[in-house]
């Protein structure tokens, strides 16, 4: 069965319906659906073990779901998510995403890890290996290519001085926007973000929250986000779905996510009752008595 639709219309870059995944009795995500528009930062949040890789990993094709549709509009050709192979999704659809741990290749440098973020353009132009051996000019044009686009991103995120060093060698922040720019440079349409700024000082993820809003800004993508950290989902994002033991509890902007009570309550617990027990009330009472005025005789 063919991944592309037959017809598609204008509407939201990423269409989420009726998500279901089912690990054997446990149910990780429990019929989820959700729109993610182009040109907009969407943050998924909600409290530990809420779902929210579990969505990413359903996008990106690290999991089969086992219900819903996951539909994704790339200038015009619509791709179902859920039926194609994960290195389709990131090739055909355009969908690219970092993870919670960093995952570079650390053995090579920091200009090869986004030189081989463009393995499947190189590969196209060396007619897989023959033309490049050859180096004929088709070849050689590509890799100029894909070479000052590297170093636009090397230059973006502030790593030039760094491009021939080994990405293991680059502090952690450093490495968290190398990751970033080499999502970057497959040219996505829909980038997931998952938990960029974990381990990042206040700084660092102040300067985290630009890159994402210049990159939303001048290069016209969606991106995805995972993130804990309320200051910068609250500072950057645009819409706000929240989950809560895999079921979507909240889904608005902002101010509205940020006044919902069953946010609050996910994230804080229920109020406890104020009214105690009238044996409890009794005893307390009875205590105050005894006790007289606050501060005692000697006050």
């Amino acid at each position: 069965m063919s991944a592309a639709l037959d017809t598609g219309s204008a509407g939201p870059l990423l269409e989420v319906e009726h998500l279901t995944m089912r690990f054997g009795g446990l149910v990780a995500i429990d019929n989820v659906s959700f729109d993610a528009a182009d040109r907009e930062i969407t943050a998924i949040i909600g409290p530990n073990g809420a779902g929210k890789t579990t969505v990413f990993n359903c996008l990106t094709g690290f999991y089969k779901p086992t219900e819903g549709r996951l539909a994704l509009d790339r200038g015009g050709r619509p791709y179902l998510l859920e039926r194609m192979e994960g290195h389709d999704i990131a090739h055909h659809a355009g969908v690219a995403r970092t993870f919670q741990n960093v995952r570079l290749f650390g053995n090579m440098s920091v200009l090869e890890n986004l030189l081989v973020a463009q393995h499947n353009t190189l590969m196209r132009a060396s007619g897989y290996s023959v033309l490049g051996l050859f180096g004929v000019p088709s070849y050689r044009k590509a890799e100029r290519e894909a070479i000052d686009l590297a170093r636009f991103w090397l230059d973006r995120v502030n790593l030039t001085a760094r491009a021939d060093e080994p990405a293991s060698s680059l502090p952690y922040g450093d490495q968290r926007r190398l990751e970033i720019a080499r999502s970057m440079c497959t040219r996505p349409c829909l980038m997931c973000l998952d938990e960029p700024a974990a381990g990042l000082n206040p700084r660092e993820s102040a300067d985290l929250n630009r890159l994402i809003t210049d990159i939303r800004d001048e290069h016209g993508i969606g991106i995805l986000l995972i993130e804990h950290d309320m200051s910068v989902v609250m500072q950057i994002s645009d819409h706000i779905i929240v989950l809560d033991y895999g079921r979507k509890i909240s889904d608005g902007t902002p101010e509205q996510v940020r006044n919902d009570p069953a946010v609050i309550r996910a994230y804080l617990g229920e109020e406890e009752d104020e009214e105690l027990p009238p044996e409890v009330a009794a005893d307390v009472a009875a205590d105050a008595a005894k006790s007289g005025p606050a501060g005692g005789e000697g006050a």
